[in-house]
């Protein structure tokens, strides 16, 4: 047993699998003075060294930003908050919220289209932990519907800072980072970029929730950053027939190719369509 994973037994009781990923896996746990439920996740450094060193640096990198970003007092309470990190050289350990009630991905897929009154409470919620990490000068670079959770409440919980950067010291952001669909195209073309990058994924995340589909596809993953880069958004008929023309606009200007014209996370939340019909959501 790795210096890092007897720390961690020695203060959590681990538990069963609840997920996995490319490089590593999140399990239940329990704190061991409290019984209080947690999840932990481990990320093995081995594949990293082997695969790419920007995902090692990423992965060494994410307990500081995620601290950053959701340590007490919290930047939103739509953030899931790191507890406790432990690390040595062979894996990184990270004691998480738990979030046993799902994630977006699995609402959308089983759901999509919602009602505009959900969707909106939803966006409300993402897009106040979106201006919280700004706040803090942390750009999240992977906002997708599988890195947002929920909590036992029902409250929305943006999770896995493994791709996040910090930008406080006003240093623009560079790299090819997060996944293809919702990959904002300034990221794509190589260009340096800001924070908008997650305004910008959030925007597709909408699209999604709203319609089913995602706003720019491809064959391959090539052919996906070439819809990206083309930033053609178009709202079919058949899917959108019934959605409003203020969610539209605000779609619109989150999905907009030009960055200085694209809206922040704090003008989302005050977009007319989230104040009115996410206007119940739980922010802040």
């Amino acid at each position: 047993m790795s210096a890092g994973e007897e720390a961690l037994r020695s203060q959590y009781v681990i538990g069963d699998e609840i997920g996995r990923g490319r490089f590593g896996t999140v399990r239940r746990c329990f704190s061991a003075a409290t019984g209080e439920p947690f999840a932990v996740k481990s990320t093995a450094k081995a594949p990293l060294r082997e695969s790419d060193p920007l995902d090692l640096a990423l992965a060494e990198q994410e307990p500081k930003v995620h601290l950053l970003a959701s340590a007490s007092p919290p930047a939103s309470a739509h953030l899931v908050a790191l507890h406790a990190a432990f690390e040595d050289a062979d894996a990184v350990h990270l004691v998480l919220d738990l979030c046993p009630g799902g994630d977006l991905f699995s609402l959308v897929s089983a759901r999509a289209p919602l009602p505009e009154p959900e969707a909106a409470g939803l966006m409300a919620q993402l897009a106040d932990a979106l201006a919280g990490c700004h706040r803090r000068g942390v750009a999240h670079r992977d906002v997708k519907p599988d890195n947002v959770f929920f909590d036992a409440a029902g409250v929305l919980k943006l999770g896995d800072f493994g791709s996040a950067e910090w930008f406080g010291d006003g240093r623009a952001m560079a790299g090819l980072v997060g996944t293809p669909y919702y990959v904002a195209p300034e990221v794509v073309a190589g260009r340096e970029y800001n924070e908008k990058v997650d305004v910008w994924s959030a925007g597709v995340v909408l699209y999604m929730m709203l319609s089913g589909t995602v706003p720019f596809y491809g064959a391959s993953a090539g052919e996906i950053f070439e819809a990206v880069l083309r930033g053609n958004l178009r709202f079919p008929p058949r899917a959108f027939a019934n959605v409003s023309p203020e969610a539209k606009d605000l779609m619109r200007r989150m999905l907009c190719k030009d960055v200085s014209r694209r809206l922040s996370a704090e003008q989302v939340l005050r977009h007319p369509w989230i104040v009115t019909r996410g206007g119940s959501a739980a922010v802040g």
